[in-house]
C-alpha cells in the first residue's frame, strides 16, 4: 500500500522539481530504502515530500539560470550531496533531540507557508502552461499573460481530478488509494478520448538505471553558496522528518530515535545526490498508510521499497501518458492536506503571541525564504517566552529590609532578622535564574544603601545563567565598593562551583560564605551587637 501511494507522489514531486519523473519515482526507492535500513524509527517511511521539493525547484532553477543545464544539474546534486553530510553531523553530535523542541507556531506557520506555496505553483499547470520561475511573486506577474491562454482539456482535467481527491470516500481509501484512482482513470481518460491530442503529458521517460554523479563545485569557487543551500536543506529535511517521527511514535506508541533518523536520512540523501535522485525526509502520508495497513518492522519499508521498484518498471510504457495537469491536481491536494487548518482555525481563540509567529512565519515563508522564516519564528518565538518566563521568574527575587519583607522566613530566622532588620537587606533567589531576571536583579540594587550588611542567598536557585551570575557580582562590587558587609548563602554545589570560578568568594571573603540563611543571620546578629 505505502509502495502504490508513493507513485503517483514521486511522480508529481519529480516533475514539479524540475528534474523529471526519473528523479522522483528513484528519490522514492532509493531514499526509502537506505533511511529505512540506517535510520531510527522502525515504520517511518522516506520519499521525496512537499517542503523538500519546494527547496529543490529554486535549486535546480537558480543553478541551471546560472550555469546551464548540465552543469547546473549537477551542482544541484551536489547541494543534494551535502546536505546528507551535514545531516549524518547533526545526527553524530547527537542534535536531534533540539528539532523535537521547535516552537508548534513556528512549526504551523513553516508547513502552511509550504502548502501554499505547492498549491498556488500548480495554476499554470491547470491552465495549461509549463511551470514559472521565481515564486509566488513571479507566478503574481505573470498571470495576466496566462489567463490570456487556458488550456480547457487540462483544465478540466486538473479540476475534475481534485474535485475526486478531495471527495474520494474515505472507506474507499486504504483498499484503493485516490491518488492512484484518479492516476488511472483520468489517464485512461486522455488515451481513449478524443481531440486529447493537445493535452500535456509526462511523455517517454528513461528508466535505466541512475547515473553515478561525483559531487563537483561550481567552476566560479562559488562554494559557500553551495553549502550554505546544503546547510538549509538539511535543516529542511530534519524538521520535516522528525515530525513525522513523531506522529509515527503517536501511532505505534513506540519512541524513535532522533540522532539515528538523522543520521539515516542523511545516509539516504547522501546516496540520493550521487546517484542524481530527488533528496527526501519523512513523508506523513506514506507513514500513516504503512503503520494503519500493518506495518510494524523495518521489513516493512525494505519490501515497500522492492514492490515500488517492480511497479515502477512494470508501469514504464503507461507512465508518458499521464497529464501534466493531473500530477498538478495531486500537488494542490496534497498542499491542502500540509495546511494546518486545526490550528489555522483555532490561533486566535489560543494566544496573540502564538498567532503572530504563525502568520509571520507563513508570510516569510511565502515571500522571503524557507528557512528565514523558521529561523526568524524560532528567535521571535524565544524572545516572546523568554520575556513571560523572566517576569515569572522575576516574582523569585524576594528581600527582606526595614522597609519590605517578601523572602519566607522561619519563626527562627524571622525572630533573628526583626532584632536586625534596619542594618540588614537580605536578597533571596530561587529556581531557575536566566538572563531576563538580570534587569529585575539590577533594579533592587538601589534599595540595599540604607543597609549596612548585605545577605545573598542562593540556597534554592536551581540554574543561574552567565547574565544573572555577573549581575550578581556588579551587586557585590557595588556593596563593597560603599562599605557594605557581603554574606553569601551558595547553595547547591555546582552554584557555589561557577561563584568561585567568577572569585566571588575572594572578594566577599571566605569567612563570609555560610551553609544556610540562619547561621548568616546569627552570625550578623552577633556583629551587630558588638560580638
Amino acid at each position: 500500500m505505502a509502495a502504490i501511494v508513493s507513485i503517483p507522489i514521486a511522480l508529481t514531486f519529480g516533475v514539479a522539481s524540475g528534474a523529471g519523473p526519473e528523479a522522483g519515482l528513484y528519490g522514492a526507492v532509493i531514499i526509502g530504502l537506505v533511511a529505512t535500513l540506517w535510520g531510527g524509527s522502525k515504520t517511518l517511511i522516506s520519499e521525496p515530500t512537499g517542503p523538500m521539493t519546494v527547496f529543490m525547484t529554486a535549486v535546480f532553477a537558480s543553478n541551471i539560470a546560472e550555469y546551464g543545464l548540465h552543469p547546473g544539474v549537477t551542482y544541484s546534486f551536489t547541494i543534494v550531496f551535502f546536505a546528507g553530510v551535514f545531516q549524518i553531523l547533526l545526527g553524530y553530535f547527537k542534535l536531534g533531540r533540539y528539532f523535537r523542541l521547535m516552537p508548534y507556531s513556528v512549526i504551523s506557520g513553516f508547513m502552511s507557508g509550504i502548502a501554499l506555496i505547492l498549491i498556488v505553483m500548480q495554476l499554470p499547470a491547470f491552465l495549461g502552461h509549463d511551470a514559472v520561475q521565481g515564486g509566488i511573486v513571479g507566478l503574481a506577474k505573470k498571470l495576466p499573460e496566462l489567463l490570456s491562454y487556458v488550456n480547457y482539456f487540462e483544465l478540466f482535467i486538473g479540476i475534475g481530478a481534485l474535485l475526486v481527491l478531495i471527495f474520494y470516500p474515505k472507506s474507499w481509501q486504504r483498499r484503493f488509494p485516490s491518488q492512484l484512482a484518479v492516476l488511472i482513470f483520468f489517464s485512461l481518460l486522455v488515451y481513449l478520448l478524443p481531440g486529447s491530442g493537445n493535452i500535456r503529458l509526462i511523455g517517454a521517460i528513461d528508466l535505466g538505471w541512475p547515473n553515478f554523479n561525483l559531487p563537483v563545485m561550481p567552476f566560479d569557487h562559488n562554494w559557500s553558496s553551495v553549502f550554505l543551500d546544503a546547510f538549509l536543506l538539511a535543516l529542511l529535511g530534519s524538521i520535516d522528518t522528525i515530525l513525522t517521527a513523531l506522529i509515527a511514535d503517536s501511532l505505534t506508541r513506540e519512541e524513535h530515535n532522533s540522532n539515528r533518523e538523522l543520521m539515516g536520512q542523511g545516509m539516504a540523501n547522501l546516496t540520493a545526490g550521487l546517484l542524481g535522485t530527488l533528496p527526501g525526509a519523512g513523508a506523513t502520508m506514506g507513514t500513516v498508510v504503512n503503520i494503519r495497513t500493518g506495518a510494524r518492522s523495518r521489513w516493512s519499508g525494505i519490501l515497500r521499497a522492492a514492490f515500488l521498484l517492480v511497479l515502477i518498471f512494470g508501469a514504464a510504457p503507461l507512465i508518458q501518458f499521464i497529464p501534466l495537469a493531473l500530477l498538478a491536481a495531486i500537488a494542490f491536494k496534497v498542499g491542502i492536506d500540509i495546511l494546518d487548518w486545526s490550528f489555522i482555525k483555532r490561533a486566535h481563540r489560543i494566544s496573540q503571541g502564538a498567532l503572530f509567529i504563525m502568520y509571520g512565519v507563513l508570510l516569510v515563508t511565502i515571500f522571503v525564504d524557507l528557512v528565514i522564516a523558521v529561523g526568524l519564528g524560532i528567535f521571535v518565538a524565544n524572545m516572546l517566552t523568554i520575556e513571560k518566563l523572566s517576569h515569572l521568574q522575576s516574582f523569585n527575587l524576594r528581600m527582606v529590609s526595614d522597609s519590605v519583607d517578601t523572602a519566607p522566613l522561619n519563626g527562627t530566622e524571622k525572630e533573628i532578622f526583626d532584632k536586625i532588620r534596619e542594618q540588614v537587606y537580605l536578597f533571596y533567589l530561587s529556581g531557575p535564574m536566566i538572563f531576563g531576571v538580570a534587569r529585575a536583579i539590577h533594579r533592587e540594587r538601589k534599595n540595599i544603601a540604607p543597609c549596612q550588611h548585605l545577605i545573598l542567598d542562593l540556597k534554592d536557585v536551581t540554574h543561574l545563567d552567565t547574565t544573572v551570575l555577573l549581575a550578581l557580582e556588579n551587586m557585590v562590587d557595588e556593596a563593597l565598593e560603599y562599605g557594605k558587609s557581603v554574606y553569601l548563602v551558595p547553595g547547591e554545589h555546582f552554584i557555589e562551583k561557577r561563584l568561585r570560578k567568577l572569585k566571588l568568594h575572594q572578594k566577599i571573603g571566605e569567612k563570609n560564605i555560610f551553609e544556610d540563611r540562619v547561621s548568616a543571620l546569627r552570625y550578623v546578629e552577633q556583629l551587630t551587637n558588638g560580638g
